[in-house]
């Protein structure tokens, strides 16, 4: 069973209470102040959260991160979301997910998870194992995002591939030697984007489930972009041609 989690940071914790995801309790740090603070408080009031004020070293000896803002939220475990529900799309919109292919850095997933839901994403998907999870620095590296975007949990990455073929999916993988430029794809339909893991890139296995590989632009000395980066850019090319502009 998964031990409770906390949410850390101002815009998180936020996030969080706006979009009522269940917290059991509230820390700040003593003499916190500023706009977000006391929204973060009115909506404790609000909900009936009971709030504790902490000093500085006492608050930073619970939280996970460095980077808690004086603020912390104290929740139950992430709550993964059925693969199958993913597929499915949302009414009135073709299935436009994002799967990772073993990214590692959690602040690369936060930043991932930010993206993806700012360009319209309707779901990630990551591998249970060899694959870092939904953390409290994923959250905080997020800014909220983590409380609006489904995130699903699969045992076999290459297995989801071919589900989301079997559901009428295209799937397009991120590869410096793809066939095509990622501008090329079209992504108007259902689309599922695969971004590799940082260094590695995509498996082999995975890439031979892919659809197409697409590649983005490189002119410098490097092989390859950060994951969060290449997966951004290929995130608001779907944005762009589902949006039309």
């Amino acid at each position: 069973m998964e031990e409770k989690r906390t949410i850390e940071g101002r815009r998180p914790v936020l996030e969080a209470l706006r979009a009522g995801t269940p917290i059991t309790g509230l820390l700040l740090q003593k003499g916190s102040h500023g706009k977000p603070v006391e929204e973060i408080l009115a909506l404790a009031k609000q909900g009936n959260i009971p709030v504790r004020f902490l000093d500085k070293s006492s608050l930073e000896k619970l939280a996970a991160t460095r980077n808690h803002q004086g603020v912390l939220a104290e929740t139950e475990p992430f709550s993964y979301t059925p693969f199958s529900d993913l597929i499915k799309g949302i009414e009135g919109e073709a299935p436009f997910l994002l799967i990772l292919d073993h990214v590692q850095d959690p602040h690369n997933l936060g930043a991932i998870m930010r993206s993806a839901h700012a360009a319209g994403c309707h779901g990630l998907v990551i591998p249970e194992r060899r694959a870092v999870q939904v953390t409290p620095a994923v959250v905080r590296t997020a800014a909220g995002a983590a409380e609006h975007l489904p995130v699903a949990r699969v045992v076999n990455l290459a297995r989801c591939l071919e589900e989301c073929k079997s559901a009428g999916i295209w799937v397009y993988g991120a590869d410096m030697n793809g066939d095509n430029l990622y501008t090329a794809g079209d992504y108007r339909g259902a689309v599922a984007l695969v971004i590799g893991a940082e260094g590695s890139g995509l498996s082999r296995l995975i890439k031979e489930k892919c659809d197409h590989l697409v590649k983005l632009p490189m002119k410098g000395r490097l092989a390859s972009l950060n994951a969060s980066v290449a997966g951004a850019l290929l995130l608001y090319e779907v944005y762009r041609q589902r949006e039309g502009f």
